[in-house]
Parts: structure tokens; C-alpha cells; sequence
């Protein structure tokens, strides 16, 4: 199930025809649970890193980050759920600006990359 779960991802990325190049590292615990990460290069130079530890048998990731930047290495926009910003209304959900930190929900890598996609369109 991790590995449909992880064919998933690629198939995902493969969609998408603005990358020019993604690298993935995937460990499987068991056959409902792993771990994958990645950094995808889009073909202006920026770059998503991002990383999801998923098991299978319930919704929520159990942990999960997606850091944009720019192609100086500048962040964009970081989407996580690292247990800090309490004060946040969607905690843990969250999400990294350049100025500040805002309300979010828990992303699918598919939504990230079209935020990206529209982030892209309308510079």
C-alpha cells in the first residue's frame, strides 16, 4: 500500500511540465508505512524540497513539509505541520511566508505544485 502511495507521488510529478528534474529518496517501514522526500527543479531554477512520512491505513500525513524557494535559495512559501505556532487556528497546519505565518490546511504535494504553477503565471 506505501508503494502504490509512493507511485502516487510520481505520477503526480511527472504531470506536472514545468520540472525539469526531481530526485526522490523512499523508505519503506512496512508495507502501510514510509517515508519519502524530494527536491524537484522547476525549469526557472526554483526548487521545492519537501518531505512526507505517510501511513496508509489513516488520512492525515504523520509528518510533512514543502519548502519553495527561489533560485537564490530565498524561501517563497514553506508548508508544514512541525508542532510549533500554537496560536495558529489550524494547528499544526501552517504555512511560512516571507513576512509571516498564516492560517493552513494539510497540503497534497498535487495542490503544492499547482500553488506553484499559479504562483508562476501571475509574476
Amino acid at each position: 500500500m506505501i508503494e502504490q502511495y509512493f507511485e502516487k507521488i510520481e505520477r503526480t510529478i511527472s504531470y506536472f511540465k514545468n520540472i525539469r528534474a526531481y530526485n526522490l529518496t523512499k523508505k519503506i517501514y512496512n508495507d502501510r508505512q514510509g517515508f519519502i522526500s524530494g527536491v524537484i527543479i522547476f525549469d526557472d531554477n526554483t526548487r521545492l524540497e519537501f518531505v512526507e512520512v505517510k501511513n496508509t491505513e489513516i488520512k492525515p500525513k504523520i509528518k510533512y513539509r514543502y519548502h519553495y524557494m527561489d533560485k537564490d535559495n530565498n524561501l517563497i512559501f514553506r508548508c508544514d505541520n512541525a508542532q510549533h505556532h500554537q496560536a495558529i487556528k489550524t494547528f499544526p497546519h501552517h504555512k511560512h511566508l516571507k513576512e509571516n505565518v498564516i492560517e493552513s490546511h494539510e497540503y497534497t504535494l498535487h495542490e503544492i505544485l499547482l500553488e506553484i504553477k499559479q504562483c508562476r503565471i501571475n509574476d
